[in-house]
């Protein structure tokens, strides 16, 4: 099994996002395999907890245009690790240190990397 199409649209456009929001060492995995409730995974780091929220804000705002909104949220008050969950797509905006502990990369390794494009479209035309 592999990522929906619509979990890969989901991908482009919260990785702009979180790109025009200086977010960096954007990571996006297929996690279709091991993970029935969900597609893909997007990883995102920041240098300050203003930014993490800032980067979560700027994601929800995208995909909420496109019509996609957060299931769930999680991590907002301490801005250390924000999960956003839209279904086929769980993004985890971390603060640098988190991302280095928790090291979900290494969790995950077994899935394939989905390239994260962040110049173009991020919506078919």
């Amino acid at each position: 099994m592999t990522a929906s199409e619509n979990a890969l649209q989901l991908v482009a456009i919260a990785a702009k996002a979180a790109d025009a929001k200086g977010g960096e060492d954007l990571v996006a995995l297929d996690v279709s395999k091991p993970l029935p409730l969900a597609d893909a995974f997007l990883l995102v780091s920041a240098g300050s907890e203003r930014q993490v929220l800032a980067i979560a804000d700027e994601i929800e705002e995208k995909l909420a245009e496109h019509g996609t909104h957060a299931l769930r949220r999680e991590g907002r008050s301490e801005a250390r690790w924000v999960l956003l969950d839209f279904g086929d797509l769980v993004v985890h905006v971390f603060h640098q240190e988190e991302r280095v502990y928790y090291a979900l990369e290494r969790l995950w390794r077994d899935c394939p990397v989905i390239p994260v494009q962040i110049d173009g479209p991020s919506e078919p035309a």
